[in-house]
């Protein structure tokens, strides 16, 4: 796949559409998300950022069919999405709950595979390609408990790849590892999207993380919540921690998607038309 194509000339794989979700809570509904619309194309790599509280989980729950919007839709490959679809994974930002700890790492990885029913010889062999890809094919056997915080992300996502899905929501992934964790993370994520064409919508509060990882940064109004601006992220597809976040243009869009936020909190921003 070359990442390099153009939006266009790429098939949708994720199309959210008019999307509101209102919670009736007590005396007053609360408006959480307005109207979100936007596409992912089939192997593409989008963030998504915006301000404290404006929804952004709420959105995500819908999109992985996790909670049923208001009014609006959620499709994948031209599929409504009434409920967890089998096309999706996610990797959520407490990879301490989402493992098992009785579970040895590979017992863990294999979990969602049983699921799909697949035989035990291919579960195996995804199983281990998917840790390997994470760097961690020697703890194979270890439970998550001996594992480093990164290290166990690292399980998570390892399990979301093996899933073989065609999106990868993630959410908020690497907020609770420490910096360097989080750049040997970022790097991961680029190296298995660009490997498997799997089409990617992450998550973060993360400026520079966004700017960094994405080919798109959509930026999320305040709530209730529009697409206030899409930014098209035109550094070069290989990227890395030290040349990259020294480019001018790094530091041109890092720029533009921290006005766009100031400009969200303040409830100034306007939606892209």
């Amino acid at each position: 796949m070359n990442h390099s194509d153009n939006q266009g000339e790429r098939p949708a794989m994720l199309k959210v559409t008019g999307l509101q979700k209102i919670y009736n809570g007590g005396a007053a509904a609360v408006e959480a998300v307005r109207d979100l619309t936007f596409e992912l194309a089939e192997g593409e790599l989008v963030c998504l950022v915006g301000p404290s509280g404006c929804g952004k989980t709420t959105l995500l729950k819908c999109i992985a069919g996790l909670m049923a919007p208001t009014s609006g839709t959620v499709e994948l490959a031209d599929q409504p999405v009434l409920a967890p679809p089998p096309g999706m994974a996610v990797v959520f930002q407490e990879y301490g709950r989402s493992l098992f700890a009785w579970m040895s790492v590979r017992e863990n990885v294999e979990l969602p595979l049983k699921e799909k029913k697949l035989p035990k010889a291919r579960r195996a062999e995804l199983v281990a390609e998917s840790l390997e890809a994470v760097g961690l094919a020697e703890f194979a056997d270890s439970y998550p408990w001996q594992l480093s915080g990164g290290m166990q992300q690292r399980v998570a996502i390892a399990r979301a790849i093996a899933y073989e899905p065609q999106v990868l929501l993630m959410d908020e992934p690497f907020a609770a590892v420490d910096a360097q964790t989080r750049a040997d993370l970022e790097d991961l994520v680029r190296q298995i999207w660009q490997r498997l064409g799997v089409t990617v919508l992450f998550v973060t509060h993360d400026i520079d993380e966004a700017v960094y990882l994405g080919e798109r940064v959509l930026v999320l109004s305040n709530s209730p919540t529009v697409v206030q601006d899409d930014i098209t992220v035109d550094l070069p597809t290989e990227r890395d921690q030290l040349t990259t976040r020294q480019d001018e243009r790094f530091t041109d869009l890092r720029a533009r998607v921290y006005a766009q936020i100031q400009r969200a909190k303040r409830g100034t921003g306007q939606p892209v038309a």
